[in-house]
């Protein structure tokens, strides 16, 4: 946990009205300037993902197909609308999602190591797949067995569900987040010793199958999915933008926080509302995705400057979006018709940047 040093009762009101303030003249102009080569490199990143490929698209036609237009071939049409673009929206909307959930639980249990798996949500969804994938025959379910994209998103949602509802119950009896942080982990890895127990019994094609969920993947949301995966998504980017001012009042410690008023009963259920709603979604529709929602609210940080979270919301959703369809672009291999699991591609591609920018926030480079 993070160590944050005792402030007076003045030094806190200053605090609140500094925090109130708007940035000065430079810190403003470097959020913007990180705002608009974001939305570049986001804009660039969504193009090149329907572009590169398998099949390697001309760039006109891509515009052409998105205007309504003819494209150079008729099969390419069908590929961007039916493929590519489905899977870019959702790498999307999961890297923004990840990115907002790890910023939040990280300024919640003020741990740099807070991301979506501590409050088990990802562990839950994962019970719940594995109930479906690896007990289907035994319980005598034959059409729920294997990667069914209907039953694997309603177990995965169902699990998520019920993790959520665990936490906020605990939420309502613990007074501190470090109690909830420690029933999180433990939940997880109760969790996930419940699904080595299921894959030990388990048939090797059930194995398989699950295996390949877990490793993560944006290509398996279809457009009959998207409107299910938008609103839950959206509600808690909304929900997490509206507590930008309470997490930054979160950061002056639990009991300077209640001191200016903020009850942090109500707080944490918030947060933790809006957290799960993201990461539980994504995990349901895409698998559980490592990385982003630890590694990317650093990057935010280290970018802007600042823990303000007004710029930290934004830019993280940004950053996530980025990391997310640069991921899925190297996981694909343009021009080739290997498909990489996307977990190992996402902490190969931040993990050495997050390492050095630790290395050098902590001064370790001379």
């Amino acid at each position: 946990m993070i160590d944050t040093p005792s402030v007076a009762p003045t030094q806190v009101v200053k605090s609140r009205s500094a925090a109130a303030k708007p940035f000065p003249p430079t810190g403003r102009w470097r959020c913007w300037g990180a705002f608009v080569s974001l939305g570049g490199l986001v804009l660039a990143s969504f193009l090149a993902s329907l572009t590169l490929g398998s099949v390697s698209i001309p760039l006109t036609d891509i515009l052409t197909i998105l205007l309504g237009g003819e494209p150079t071939r008729d099969t390419w049409q069908n590929i961007v609308l039916q493929f590519r673009l489905p899977r870019a929206i959702a790498a999307s909307l999961s890297g923004a999602a990840l990115a907002i959930s790890g910023l939040q639980l990280q300024a919640l249990f003020r741990n740099p190591l807070a991301g979506p798996s501590v409050l088990g949500i990802n562990a839950g969804a994962s019970l719940g797949v594995a109930l479906v994938v690896l007990t289907g025959n035994m319980a005598g379910f034959a059409w729920m067995t294997g990667l069914s994209q209907f039953s694997v998103v309603v177990a995965a949602s169902l699990g998520a569900a019920i993790t959520m509802a665990v936490v906020l119950g605990m939420a309502h009896r613990v007074r501190s987040s470090l109690a909830l942080l420690i029933f999180g982990l433990m939940f997880g890895y109760t969790t996930n010793a419940l699904v080595s127990i299921l894959l030990h019994f388990s048939q090797l094609d059930q194995t398989l199958a699950y295996l390949n969920w877990t490793f993560g993947s944006f290509g398996g949301v279809t457009w009959a999915q998207i409107p299910i995966l938008l609103p839950p998504i959206v509600a808690g980017l909304v929900l997490a933008q509206l507590l930008c001012q309470r997490l930054n009042l979160l950061l002056l410690g639990e009991e300077q926080a209640r001191g200016l008023g903020l009850s942090i009963h109500w707080i944490r259920g918030y947060l933790i509302v809006s957290a799960s709603l993201l990461a539980g979604t994504v995990t349901a529709f895409c698998g559980p995705i490592a990385f982003l929602g630890v590694a990317v609210p650093h990057l935010a940080r280290s970018l802007l400057g600042t823990l303000d979270h007004r710029r930290l919301v934004p830019a993280a959703a940004l950053l996530g979006t980025l990391l997310a369809l640069m991921a899925d672009l190297i996981a694909q291999l343009p021009s080739s018709q290997t498909i990489l699991p996307l977990n190992a591609v996402t902490a190969l591609l931040g993990g050495p940047v997050v390492i050095w920018l630790m290395l050098k926030r902590y001064r370790l480079f001379y």
